[in-house]
């Protein structure tokens, strides 16, 4: 991810137990752990560093799909509570990521696209989130 800082103002990173973050001014990019299930208490992890970096500021979230993980897409009714998050975009070249991400497009019933570059996936996230 560190190609981005040339292009985009890295404000902080955070190394978690379940994955990497990198908070920009306004989207966050996250790579989850090969092999984790993510659970309620990643995901109020990851809403507190929302709360903190984007408090009162639309924002979106870019998943960068290169490990294996499983996310139960009933969590997805708690991240649509994060007001603020205007775009989720998924970036994945593999095919069963393309299955998963119908899945939980579904599920969290807001904003969400799937990519196959980063570029074009933090596009869309300004254009989602300035627009709201």
């Amino acid at each position: 991810m560190n190609a981005l800082t040339s292009k985009h103002r890295l404000i902080k990173s955070y190394t978690l137990d379940f994955g990497y973050i990198e908070i920009y001014p306004n989207f966050a990019i996250g790579s989850m752990n090969d092999g984790i299930d993510l659970t309620l208490e990643n995901i109020s992890s990851l809403a507190s560093l929302a709360e903190i970096h984007y408090r009162n500021k639309n924002f979106g979230y870019i998943s960068l799909r290169k490990n294996s993980y499983a996310i139960d897409p009933a969590l997805y009714a708690y991240i649509k509570e994060v007001e603020n998050l205007k775009a989720v975009a998924i970036v994945s070249t593999k095919e069963i990521f393309k299955h998963n991400y119908k899945i939980e497009k579904y599920f969290y019933g807001k904003e969400m696209k799937l990519f196959r570059n980063i570029e074009n996936a933090i596009q869309w996230v300004h254009v989602n989130c300035n627009d709201q």
